[in-house]
């Protein structure tokens, strides 16, 4: 029998859990119920946590790689140990990130709920579907966002693309953690678009899809995204663990040398359209060199490596439509 559900809210609020067993939920699950039943608007609700969820976790994530940037003694783990952001860069980086989730994103999460439902995506439905169920869904999305991601990503270094969007997020050549989302918005529009497209496109085949599955795939989204600009790699870092996972010393060289390496979570498209050679063959000299004599072959690397990609940058910035030279201007 089911329970009887004990608030003062509206008829019309209650209709969407009039066949749910209460005793039969656990505590997160009634908590769920019970924050849809607050609002009465499943619109509003969903919209209002799905902000809050990402403004928390994205700043909630980003805040340990600022204390981290702030203590000498991680330095030996830094990726580019003489580029520290300063608290000014951080600062710049944070206002254009708040003014792109407010802009870009926010309309964003606010019109998912009606196009969730136009899906039949579970959205206030309980209880919550196996974590079976959901790792493998979550696994479909990094597979579809990672591919999604590495052709966007190649096509935003090219011509107009580049010079009118890509480039604000290469401001940085030693990226750090709040530099994640630091894009034109634009940009926040396009990669977004991988990123919640997998959801949307595997909810419309399969009508089988909740939205706590949705919230789960972008918290761990935006933490392989930040941990991939921190610029640190420890030796606890999951590519240590994980060999196809990308991580900041796969992402930290993309920004160095502005070539190579266009996917996120995974290394197997730059591995198979060979867009990571020269990220190999900047580790195989440095495996090759004596230890003694490592630290200064990595500085050495470091520097050539920063010019090679500042001079791509500038071919980037006067190319044509897919890299083509622009026309000199005829008197």
């Amino acid at each position: 029998m089911n329970a009887t559900i004990a608030s003062p809210l509206s008829e019309t609020a209650h209709y969407y859990f009039t066949q749910v067993d209460v005793n039969a939920l656990n505590w997160a699950e009634q908590a769920w119920m019970n924050w849809y039943l607050w609002w009465d608007n499943p619109v509003l609700a969903t919209g209002i946590m799905s902000f809050i969820m990402h403004e928390v976790v994205y700043f909630g994530r980003c805040l340990p790689w600022i204390i981290i940037d702030a203590l000498p003694y991680f330095r030996r783990w830094k990726l580019q140990p003489t580029k520290v952001p300063t608290a000014k860069d951080q600062w710049e980086c944070t206002k254009l990130v708040l003014f792109s989730h407010f802009t870009v994103e926010l309309p964003q999460i606010w019109l998912f709920h009606p196009i969730a439902e136009a899906l039949d995506m579970q959205t206030y439905q309980v209880p919550f579907p196996a974590w079976t169920k959901m790792a493998y869904q979550i696994l479909i999305f990094f597979v579809f966002e990672d591919a999604f991601h590495y052709v966007a990503h190649q096509a935003l270094h090219y011509g107009p693309l580049y010079r009118n969007i890509h480039k604000i997020h290469h401001k940085y050549s030693a990226p750090f953690g709040l530099a994640a989302e630091y894009a034109h918005p634009a940009e926040v529009l396009i990669l977004g678009t991988g990123t919640i497209g997998g959801p949307l496109l595997f909810c419309y085949f399969t009508r089988d899809l909740h939205i706590l599955t949705v919230y789960s795939w972008i918290v761990l989204r935006l933490f392989q995204a930040i941990d991939s600009h921190s610029g640190y790699d420890f030796p606890w870092s999951l590519n240590k663990f994980v060999p196809f996972w990308s991580g900041a010393d796969h992402h930290d060289f993309h920004h160095m040398a502005f070539t190579n390496n266009y996917s996120t979570s995974f290394r197997y498209l730059d591995s198979w359209f060979g867009t990571d050679k020269k990220y190999h063959a900047y580790k195989e000299r440095l495996r090759a060199a004596a230890a003694k004599d490592r630290e200064a072959l990595n500085k050495k690397l470091m520097e050539q490596t920063e010019k090679e990609g500042q001079q791509a940058e500038r071919e980037a910035e006067q190319s044509g439509f897919m890299g083509r030279p622009i026309a000199a201007k005829q008197d």
